[in-house]
């Protein structure tokens, strides 16, 4: 028939779409899919190391401490004294206000925290609801894969088991034991400048009868008398703090060069044990030889050590923290698995042959970033109710230098489990 096309059977339609090309695998497509997975291998390599820098950022952190201590001592520690000088105020009275004051400041740096951080990325759907059960559904909706259809989603796990497996974990992995025993050492130490240092000072001037009265006594003469207890309490933990503020870059920096050996952890708490060892032994905490009671500038240098100790101790364990944290945070490697499944006899037509996945580590610690920093506050919690309580009776019934004693043991046991832990390394490696 005139003007009517007839179709011959070897003849191929160039419009028409091969269906069969997007399925089938070809030399091409098989190395294009390969190069494809190592460039994104290798971004998500880049992007790690990027972020690998825990011993850095602890640095940081332990930069912030030491600030924030500083301004502690500029700011909050003369409260006291600057209430004292109201008429009719007595020393108990000036004490009670100033909590009032640094209860106040607490809750608005509590405010602004708690604003600040909120829709943080990945974590949302945690919240008290699915700490409590309250709302499961809630917490699945949200937890929703990268790609939004809403399909894949992730397992909200229960914090109980993850605070379980971040204890575990710490009899598992060096670096989170280490990281939490630092922990301990760093609290205790934070409780034993700024608490029993002041404390060892007042002791020493009302038991040599250079400061006498009672808390309640609103008299001028007493305020006097008591000033200069209080003056070289703020000198002394003044030079502590400033000198930590002043080594948290250093320790930052070298906690990131691992060695062999955990040359931090070791200068910290050799500097730790040699200085509260000291303190107690001197004939007096003043700085000069007042009146021939034995002070000397040596002081500072004890303090120096111990504040050395502390930010030592702050740093390290939260750069090992950090670096058992991302150990595992990279995926595994793309691997490939049959479309046809052992109890299946065929795959579906439009199915490709070789399917991608890129499975990410189940046991990945990322997902239990909070939890070891729960049981990291844990534990340094422990170590201030332990130093606080038994070294605080140890204080009245034994001995002034008992909570200094203390610490100095404290000190020991992380030196010691640091170098356990490196020897345990060495040993692996041949």
């Amino acid at each position: 028939m005139a003007g009517v096309h007839r179709y011959k059977p070897n003849q191929r339609l160039s419009v028409a779409f091969s269906v069969e090309s997007e399925v089938t695998i070809t030399p091409e497509r098989y190395t294009r899919s390969l190069s494809n997975d190592s460039r994104a291998s290798r971004q998500q390599i880049d992007t790690a190391a990027k972020s690998a820098k825990p011993s850095a950022l602890a640095g940081f952190v332990g930069l912030f401490t030491g600030c924030g201590a500083l301004v502690a001592l500029s700011l909050f520690l003369p409260l006291p004294a600057r209430f004292g000088d109201i008429d009719g105020v007595t020393p108990g009275q000036a004490v009670s206000y100033s909590f009032y004051v640094v209860g106040a400041v607490a809750l608005v740096v509590a405010a602004f925290v708690f604003v600040g951080l909120r829709n943080l990325k990945g974590e949302e759907g945690k919240g008290l609801k699915v700490l409590f059960g309250i709302s499961e559904r809630d917490g699945f909706s949200r937890l929703a894969a990268e790609d939004g259809d809403g399909t894949q989603r992730r397992k909200v796990i229960p914090y109980l088991h993850l605070m379980k497996d971040s204890v575990l974990l710490g009899f598992t992995d060096s670096r989170i034991s280490l990281g939490y025993i630092g922990g301990f050492v760093a609290r205790a130490s934070t409780v034993a400048i700024s608490l029993f240092i002041p404390l060892y000072v007042n002791t020493f001037f009302i038991s040599n009868g250079f400061c006498q009265g009672s808390p309640n006594d609103p008299s001028p003469e007493l305020k006097k008398e008591c000033r200069a207890a209080y003056v070289l309490s703020s000198i002394l933990t003044g030079v502590a703090q400033l000198m930590g503020l002043v080594c948290a870059p250093l320790f930052g920096y070298l906690s990131g060069r691992a060695g062999r050996v955990n040359y931090p952890i070791v200068v910290a708490t050799v500097f730790g044990m040699v200085g509260y060892l000291t303190l107690p032994q001197l004939s007096s905490p003043e700085f000069k030889n007042v009146e021939e009671r034995g002070g000397t500038p040596f002081i500072f240098l004890v303090v120096a050590l111990i504040g050395i100790s502390q930010i030592g101790a702050i740093v390290c364990s939260l750069g090992s923290l950090g670096q058992g944290v991302i150990a595992v945070e990279l995926p595994r490697s793309v691997r490939r698995e049959p479309s046809i499944a052992p109890d299946e006899d065929e795959s579906a037509e439009s199915e490709p042959l070789i399917r991608m996945s890129t499975n990410e580590d189940s046991a990945s610690r990322v997902r239990l970033k909070g939890s070891i920093a729960g049981v990291y506050s844990l534990c340094g919690g422990a170590a201030i109710l332990l130093l606080t309580k038994v070294g605080g009776a140890l204080f009245d019934s034994v001995s002034n230098g008992a909570p200094f004693y203390m610490m100095a043991i404290f000190n020991g046991v992380l030196l010691v489990a640091s170098l356990f832990m490196d020897a345990s390394q060495a040993f692996a490696r041949v």
